[in-house]
């Protein structure tokens, strides 16, 4: 039976959202309309620039206003981050 080896990465590393940023030119939607036309803390876009912690309603909104799934969004790393 082989084991499954979780490539070591640091906590800020587990979730990236590099997808987000594809999401967002195919769609044709800017940072600049984020935070002028749906009113997205400027805040909030640093930290998804920063792979940092957002909140679960961040995700559903920008889920809605792309018009799209979480995974286009953001990408889960597995780590050894448990209970």
């Amino acid at each position: 039976m082989a084991i499954k080896r979780l490539r070591k990465v640091n906590h800020w590393d587990m979730i990236k959202y590099d997808n987000l940023w594809e999401t967002m030119k195919s769609k044709g939607i800017t940072q600049y309309d984020l935070y002028t036309k749906y009113h997205m803390n400027r805040s909030q876009l640093n930290r998804l620039r920063h792979n940092q912690n957002v909140e679960v309603n961040t995700i559903d909104k920008l889920c809605n206003i792309l018009e799209c799934k979480v995974e286009d969004i953001m990408t889960h790393y597995p780590d050894d981050n448990v209970f």
